[in-house]
């Protein structure tokens, strides 16, 4: 008689359980908007303020990185719906 092997099924049974599940990033970087909602990103930079849309700057100078928060875009995107 062989003996059993429970590799493959310890596998399933971890990935079953969701002990790896992916996390729902909270902030997005500019690109990351404007190819959201299909326009350029220097509409994004252009438009931010007006649309009510707070940017977090990370770093210093020309590099530094604006990320914006995923539920102020989904919040800003839903108000623009057409009744």
């Amino acid at each position: 008689m062989e003996p059993q092997s429970h590799f493959d099924e310890t596998r399933t049974d971890v990935n079953s359980l969701g002990r790896r599940r992916s996390v729902e990033p909270v902030l997005m970087d500019t690109a990351e908007v404007a190819a959201m909602l299909n326009m350029s990103t220097s509409w994004v930079y252009r438009e931010a303020s007006k649309l009510g849309l707070k940017g977090y700057k990370l770093g210093r100078g020309r590099n530094a990185k604006v990320l914006y928060k995923r539920s102020e875009i989904f919040k800003w995107l839903e108000q623009q719906k057409i009744h």
